[in-house]
């Protein structure tokens, strides 16, 4: 997920202060991972540098002074631009696990134990995110499922590689 435009987006949907845009990022999308106060003020930096946002003043209060940031319309325009243009799907066919399974095989050693226990990782993180869409909210349950689904996709990919494993044991011997 591309946090500069993500924080570009939800400072499109109003005016807001560096701390107020942290708190929404982290209810929208970083139920497992919060973002960080520091990451929040350089990425703002760096919108601003960008001609994305401006700053609109300072406000005092009890602690430091507070700035409120807006989108220009430079801003908007590339919200768009992200927006509607798609998402390439595994833009590239490498892979770690991929990785990891031919090296197996060039070693010499138990490939068919990385793929079980990647398998038993897999499944676990399944249990844990069926576990958390229970009670979730709508959001919630669409961030888990989508998860899941890209570990549906893995866990196939481990099961085909499994049964291929001996063809390519072949393979990489070969090459």
């Amino acid at each position: 997920m591309d946090n500069t435009l993500t924080l570009l987006g939800l400072l499109g949907t109003r005016p807001s202060h560096g701390y107020d845009l942290k708190h929404s990022y982290d209810r929208y999308f970083g139920a497992q991972k919060p973002l960080a106060f520091g990451q929040v003020y350089a990425t703002l930096a760096r919108l601003i540098k960008n001609g994305l946002i401006l700053t609109l003043g300072e406000e005092s209060g009890a602690g430091p002074d507070r700035k409120r940031y807006e989108v220009t319309e430079a801003g908007r325009s590339r919200l768009v631009e992200w927006m509607f243009t798609p998402d390439i799907p595994a833009a590239t066919l490498q892979s770690n696990l991929f990785a990891k399974t031919v090296i197996a095989l060039l070693l010499g050693d138990d490939a068919e134990r990385l793929l079980d226990v990647q398998r038993a990782e897999h499944m676990s993180r399944m249990r844990e995110l069926t576990a958390a869409k229970r009670g979730a909210t709508l959001m919630n349950v669409l961030m888990c499922d989508h998860a899941l689904f890209h570990i549906e996709a893995d866990l196939r990919w481990i099961d085909l590689t499994a049964a291929r494993l001996n063809e390519l044991r072949e393979q990489v011997r070969a090459a």
